[in-house]
């Protein structure tokens, strides 16, 4: 148990874990080591030949890099950000590698990004457990929200932002003046800067983001939410309802905004074939709207990985443990089908967006100004290493890590042979492989220091054990 390298992934379909251990060589060819002749002298996560870095990339990126056992570092490039925090408290979306300057749209004046920071560090406290880092950004992330706040809100409470903020560019959305998502990020945004003080016992600041938090979610949950329809919208100038029903609304269930009967009929959209419950999940568009295409075409019906991670994520919040894993085992098998020849693409690759209803990827739109030049992007990792490491590690395999409170949870709908090895947990090696022996399903560990494990076989069995360090076995009918 000392070889420190990527943790190993053990399933019974041997294709995923072939992916998984892909994906951690191509990431590789993402991680900028050309710094001579950048303005950013540190390593980072970027597009592989991209001239900026995004946001976005450092943000999803944080989520699969925590599990590279320390090999990639997912700090360096939120960083990157932090460290161009203007004296207003601006933090732009994209910077140009080169110069290190904000890269500034023609419908994104202010460079605005997805204000999405502090979840992302509340995922890295639970698998690195630095206080100190959390001390250090607390500040700056707080004086990025009050930027936001002095910009973008408005006095209903909610936020007006270009909807190319969130870079869904060609998704039926016009006359949009205030996005669903991007108001239910800055839900997020807030729900977790709390989190965050807490972690410092910072009572002051938790009562006031708090405070922000439930101010917010009244507001979306007044003018966003359609009880006759069961949906969240966009809404326009005059706060009317723009009643096209994209993937955007379901960054409501990451914030906690719906209550139990809401969530109840926007999840169950998720499984209906009239609106998101295509073969793969989850399409951007619902089948049902006019503009919806099979073929993709950008943001009319294209499946994309960072969104089903979204939505799976946040059916995680509500305990859809089962559907959560399902839905993730079958969009990981569309991402393994799309990477055989049929013609209409390169064997082997993985792609920024796919195909709705059959595997392969997504179709571009006929071209306009302002949409991207290639589409959909192939080997696009800071999309797709979300699906192809993170949700095996943590809905296929089912695995959930926090290592300040030295727990394991293990959530899974009944066992199968699967688990993980070489998983670091700081200084501490882990190992957890379930296998059916003559006596039974046995679950194997070993670890070199005490940590708590949860076995949560869903509907069955629920247990928490101190795991000592060494090896152990553990027979599930006995416990």
């Amino acid at each position: 148990m000392t070889k420190r390298d990527f943790p190993k992934i053990h399933f019974y379909d041997q294709d995923f874990v072939d992916i998984y251990d892909k994906t951690w060589a191509w990431i590789q060819d993402c991680w900028d080591k050309n710094c001579d002749d950048s303005a950013i002298k540190t390593k980072f996560f970027s597009y592989q030949g991209s001239p900026v870095v995004t946001q976005a990339d450092a943000i999803y990126s944080s989520f699969f890099l925590v599990y590279s056992n320390r090999i990639y570092q997912a700090n360096p490039t939120l960083d990157v950000f932090y460290e161009r925090q203007e004296p207003n408290g601006a933090i732009r979306a994209a910077y140009d590698i080169k110069t290190g300057t904000p890269a500034i749209l023609d419908d994104n004046p202010e460079c605005l990004g997805i204000p999405i920071f502090s979840w992302a560090e509340f995922n890295l406290y639970h698998k690195a457990a630095n206080k100190k880092r959390i001390k250090e950004i607390l500040p700056i992330l707080d004086r990025y929200t009050m930027w936001i706040d002095e910009m973008f809100k408005r006095p209903n409470g909610l936020y007006e932002a270009p909807v190319s903020v969130t870079g869904m560019f060609n998704a039926p959305r016009d006359g949009c003046v205030y996005p669903i998502d991007f108001n239910a990020m800055m839900a997020i945004n807030v729900l977790y800067l709390s989190a965050l003080a807490d972690i410092l016992n910072d009572k002051e600041s938790s009562f006031k983001y708090k405070k922000q938090y439930f101010s917010l979610k009244t507001r979306i949950n007044s003018l966003m939410w359609d009880n006759d329809d069961g949906f969240y919208y966009d809404i326009d100038k005059n706060e009317e309802k723009i009643r096209v029903k994209t993937i955007a609304s379901y960054w409501t269930l990451l914030a906690e905004i719906p209550n139990d009967d809401k969530a109840e009929r926007i999840i169950d959209k998720l499984q209906d074939p009239l609106y998101f419950g295509s073969a793969h999940p989850f399409p951007s568009l619902a089948v049902n709207e006019k503009a919806f295409s099979e073929s993709g075409e950008g943001y009319r019906g294209s499946v994309f990985p960072y969104l089903t991670f979204m939505v799976i994520k946040g059916l995680e919040r509500y305990q859809r443990w089962e559907l959560a894993r399902e839905c993730a085992i079958r969009h990981l098998y569309f991402i393994l089908d799309s990477m055989s020849p049929d013609g209409n693409h390169q064997k082997g690759n993985l792609w920024e967006a796919y195909l709705p209803f059959k595997e392969g990827p997504a179709f571009p739109p006929e071209y306009k100004p302002g949409y991207p030049e290639i589409f959909p992007r192939p080997q696009f990792l800071s999309y797709d290493a979300l699906s192809t490491i993170c949700l095996m590690v943590e809905n296929t395999v089912g695995l959930l890590i926090s290592l300040p409170r030295k727990t394991v949870d293990w959530i899974i709908p009944n066992l199968e042979i699967m688990g993980i090895e070489n998983l670091s947990l700081k200084k501490n090696m882990i190992k957890i492989l379930s296998n059916k022996s003559g006596r039974g399903w046995e679950i194997h560990m070993e670890s070199e220091k005490l940590y708590y494990f949860t076995i949560n076989i869903l509907g069955k069995k629920k247990k928490t054990l101190p795991i000592p360090s060494g090896k152990c076995s553990m027979l599930i009918d006995k416990l």
